[in-house]
């Protein structure tokens, strides 16, 4: 199984975030998880990608052209896959992916989690999508979701396409799970 890990760049984000990154890293690892990231050296994506190699697990980053122009690359994993644009970085770490993890993060977090979700409901990705809510850091942003569900911008059956996981631990369990391949097309125009 591979899992692409969606994650903060920020470096001065709280100690407690990059506890939980490190934990999920390592438990990954020791599960024979195999993680693609956005090939990022700093914030939460550094710290998950340093508790993978650490524990011997498997990481590839993928990162934008511009982005290794910057120096921002992270150095040491197993392979990097350099994409010309953030689209194609987002498409390719989809592609290679059987399930998605999204830790807190910034707006780029924020805006490919809500690709995989629409992909999903579109039924264009079919893994799961399991939201890291360290903190209650996603917890304005599922308030956010009632909100559209409320006024009809969303079916409520939608907040069916992601699971919400508080501790590493969740995570594991829940990618252990089978994934379900329902068709969310059917449903998706409301």
């Amino acid at each position: 199984m591979t899992v692409c890990v969606f994650a903060a760049s920020s470096s001065r984000i709280g100690n407690k975030y990059a506890e939980v990154a490190s934990e999920l890293g390592c438990l990954l690892a020791r599960s024979g998880i195999d993680v693609v990231f956005g090939g990022g050296d700093v914030g939460l994506m550094g710290v998950i990608a340093d508790a993978i190699l650490s524990e011997g697990g498997r990481i590839t980053g993928v990162l934008p052209l511009f982005m290794k122009g910057e120096g921002w690359a992270h150095h040491g994993l197993d392979e990097m896959i350099i994409t010309d644009n953030m689209s194609e970085r987002k498409r390719k770490m989809l592609e290679m992916s059987d399930a998605v993890v999204a830790l807190p993060g910034g707006i780029g977090t924020l805006e490919e989690l809500t690709e995989a979700i629409t992909l999903k409901q579109l039924s264009l990705f079919y893994g799961q999508i399991i939201i890291v809510n360290t903190l209650g850091f996603y917890d304005n942003f599922f308030q956010f979701i009632e909100h559209m569900v409320k006024n009809n911008f969303m079916r409520s059956e939608h907040k069916k396409l992601w699971e919400i996981a508080n501790t590493p631990q969740e995570v594991i369990e829940a990618l252990a799970k089978k994934s379900d391949k329902e068709n969310w097309r059917k449903i998706a125009r409301i």
